[in-house]
């Protein structure tokens, strides 16, 4: 504002302090960005009474002269009139006689100027101060960028770095009318007051996402006593169970456990894991080096399914012993339980508990809920915490469980008659899966929905077989009933130490063999080319369909598989298409559709 008021170079002075508003060349919008300065500063100085600085800051001090003739200077005025040789005195006594008025008039603009920098100055002493983190982005950004970060949910400074360092790169993306020069505006103005705001804008926000490795990752999130992941928790030394109100005596404690989280953490290691080659497997699809380790708890990043519903359960559970309730695991009473048990079904605040499905756990936006529980799942929450209880009181740590006492949530008895599709519901989804377009990612949505149906497979067992989990086996002639024919059969991992073989049917095999021709491997799908190649991978006509993706999206080993969530969203956002077409004929149906998940799947 004082390089507006003694105006100087708009260009350079806009670029210095005000590039994160926009691009000077867009002169209507330095004009309102300096309206706006304006009258933030006149509502600062109303708000103490001062009307007459109010009214002072709005003055454009520029435009007090434009009217009149612009007034040369002393020495090309003598020049201009045959006195240069006169005495100083002379000259500025025929100057006045010329211009004295207006002088007058140039000399108030000078007034008006050295009044408004009085005013600013007045201005810094009451209103001006650092930005901080806690600050409302209405408070420093434009009212144009701030009504879009506002429609993105983004209120404060520290929900602006959040979004930035959860989603790294192009963060931009899925805020209207913010794209990348506005995006790098907003970095270079946050990480010029990094030192107020208290917060850091990560480097792996310059990298795409594939290139990043686990230990580029690892410094995100700090630790702390907060909503954070079991590996960044940091517990209170009053809080972490040493000293529980219920520890049995130590000297007969089964596990090497001191506190309430060495206790957690043990729990899950007795649940089936992964085997040591699919844990150097998992480490190489993460970049990271299966010969060395990232830390004691890095093993929680690799776990198996079974593994991954236990700790998400014990996660919840003791963030919110720890952070709302103040206590330590092993001091908990049943009510105690009861409470969690109620805070299942509504976890406030919700802006602290929950967030998006999908957000992963390095970054800043993951939150351990996506909303309230239904009754089936709070359920299975309340199944799982009794079972680490038991677990404890077993190996005595604990001398009794507290959840002993907590009765399970009803569900509505009309649930499960409705969690499946009917036949009629089939055929409807084998009509819509016919007027796809033939692309590479259709192709997979079609198998997968055939290999659930026929196999009632879950989505990580779908997802996790590969060719060479299928075999040939014989089994008996439906028609003749005697004689045995070949089928093929697939070998699942189940929960624990199992195995179970599904049987797959060969209309189902078949198309799983044009599948995998379709994405560059052998027509045989037991050829040994395919071996190690999964049932249902990536798409392979990525460059042809989206040309704008990035280049390292586009190369990949056509025997590479997707995650379960890549595929968990094709099918929610089929289901969602799905009940679009029934809204207006069959609301019912629509509703079923919109309410369906890849559980309804394993139940034809």
């Amino acid at each position: 504002m004082r390089a507006v008021v003694q105006g100087l170079d708009t260009r350079e002075s806009w670029n210095r302090y005000l590039r994160i508003e926009g691009e000077h060349d867009d002169i209507r919008n330095v004009r309102r960005t300096i309206q706006w300065i304006r009258d933030e500063f006149a509502a600062a100085a109303k708000r103490h009474e001062r009307f007459g600085t109010a009214r002072l800051v709005r003055l454009d001090a520029a435009r007090i002269d434009d009217k009149e003739q612009a007034l040369p200077t002393l020495e090309d005025f003598a020049a201009e009139h045959g006195l240069v040789d006169f005495s100083e005195s002379e000259q500025l006594e025929h100057y006045e006689a010329r211009y004295g008025g207006q002088t007058g008039r140039q000399s108030r603009r000078v007034r008006v100027i050295a009044r408004q920098l009085e005013a600013l100055a007045w201005l810094e002493t009451l209103v001006a101060q650092p930005p901080r983190s806690d600050d409302a982005v209405a408070s420093w950004l434009h009212p144009d960028l701030v009504a879009r970060l506002e429609a993105g949910g983004i209120y404060t400074i520290r929900q602006l770095v959040e979004r930035i360092n959860g989603l790294g790169m192009r963060w931009w993306t899925g805020l209207r009318a913010i794209g990348a020069s506005k995006g790098e505006r907003i970095m270079d103005w946050l990480r010029a007051h990094e030192a107020s705001l208290g917060t850091t804008v990560g480097a792996h926000v310059n990298v795409k996402r594939s290139a990043l490795r686990p230990h580029d990752l690892a410094g995100v999130v700090k630790p702390a006593t907060a909503i954070v992941p079991l590996e960044k928790l940091v517990v209170p030394p009053e809080q972490d169970g040493a000293n529980g109100q219920y520890r049995a005596p130590r000297h007969l404690c089964r596990i090497d456990a001191t506190t309430d989280l060495e206790a957690v953490l043990a729990w899950i290691r007795t649940k089936s894991g992964l085997s040591s080659d699919q844990m150097a497997e998992a480490m190489r699809k993460k970049g990271a080096d299966p010969a060395t380790s990232d830390g004691p708890l890095a093993w929680l990043s690799y776990l198996s399914h079974t593994q991954r519903a236990y700790r998400r359960e014990a996660e919840r559970f003791l963030l919110w012993v720890i952070v709302e309730r103040g206590k330590a695991l092993s001091s908990l009473t049943p009510a105690d339980c009861e409470a969690y048990r109620a805070f299942l079904a509504n976890p406030v605040p919700a802006e602290r508990w929950c967030g998006p499905r999908g957000r992963e756990k390095w970054g800043p936006l993951w939150r351990p809920f996506e909303g309230p529980l239904s009754p089936r799942a709070q359920s299975q929450a309340i199944t799982i915490l009794k079972n680490l209880y038991k677990f404890l009181v077993d190996q005595h740590y604990l001398i009794g469980n507290p959840w002993d006492s907590v009765t399970l949530p009803k569900s509505d008895s009309r649930t499960g008659k409705e969690r499946r599709f009917a036949r009629q519901q089939w055929a409807f989804i084998e009509d819509q899966l016919a007027l796809l377009p033939a692309t590479s990612a259709n192709q997979r949505l079609r198998i997968a929905l055939h290999l659930f149906r026929a196999t009632g497979l879950r989505l990580s067992e779908a997802v996790a077989a590969t060719v060479d989990d299928l075999e040939r086996v014989p089994c008996p002639d439906e028609q003749s009933g005697d004689a045995v024919v070949e089928g093929w059969e697939l070998a699942v991992s189940a929960k624990g130490e199992t195995q179970r073989g599904v049987p797959v049917p060969l209309d189902v095999v078949n198309e799983l063999s044009a599948y995998l021709v379709a994405r560059g491997l052998a027509p045989g799908i037991k050829d040994a080319a395919n071996r190690g190649a999964f049932l249902l991978g990536k798409a392979v006509d990525i460059a042809e369909r989206a040309p704008w993706s990035p280049e390292d999206s586009m190369v990949f080993d056509p025997k590479e598989g997707i995650a379960a969530s890549t595929l968990y969203a094709q099918l929610k956002e089929f289901f969602v298409a799905c009940a679009g077409k029934l809204a207006s004929t069959d609301p019912a149906g629509a509703k079923i559709f919109l309410a369906a998940s890849t559980h309804w799947l394993r139940h034809p």
